[in-house]
């Protein structure tokens, strides 16, 4: 740890400060903080970090909702991990027609989720063990601390576009089929 921090620190040389010496005062040192401040980001790595926190790609995998006749065919990220799951679709500004992110659970349990740093408007759509709809939480408030709960146990939530649900005709009692639910189909 010791030779990095000396890499670090013999890396700069005074030619490197000639730009800070034309700035006077507050400039000056604002442009040191600055460059200082972005430098230790760089070195932390930060700058790779918020690209994964804003859109980072988990695994992808399909997932249909037959809702009456209708079947409805969606690209989920699947979050597993608990990191995953906090992050959720935190800091996306879109979310394309027809895909989604889909919170898995191990057990029946009470869900509650909320729309913290979340931009746009979701439905989330909880799901029992069973693989059907128990309900759906239309319209989400974006950034909002309020929880939304599933109202009853459930093993999943499928986030989707704010408003989707209603489009495609979702609603409690429709069957979910994703291998987490045991529902797959045999295709």
């Amino acid at each position: 740890m010791a030779s990095r921090r000396w890499a670090f620190r013999s890396s700069i040389k005074a030619s490197d400060l000639t730009f800070y010496r034309t700035l006077s005062g507050r400039a000056a040192n604002f442009a040191a903080l600055l460059s200082l401040s972005v430098a230790i980001l760089a070195a932390c790595g930060f700058f790779g970090m918020t690209e994964s926190i804003a859109g980072g790609q988990m695994p992808r995998e399909t997932l249909t909702i037959q809702s009456g006749e209708k079947t409805h065919t969606f690209e989920v990220e699947v979050a597993r991990s608990p990191q995953e799951k906090s992050r959720g679709l935190m800091y996306r500004t879109e979310l394309p027609v027809g895909t989604g992110m889909l919170f898995p659970y191990e057990e029946p349990t009470e869900i509650q989720m909320w729309m913290r740093n979340t931009y746009i408007s979701l439905d989330m759509v909880f799901i029992r063990a069973d693989g059907r709809v128990h309900r759906v939480a239309a319209y989400t408030e974006p950034m909002s601390d309020d929880i939304v709960s599933s109202h009853g146990d459930a093993t999943g939530v499928l986030e989707i576009g704010g408003g989707e649900a209603s489009r495609l005709g979702i609603k409690a009692g429709d069957l979910v089929r994703h291998a987490h639910f045991g529902t797959a189909s045999s295709r």
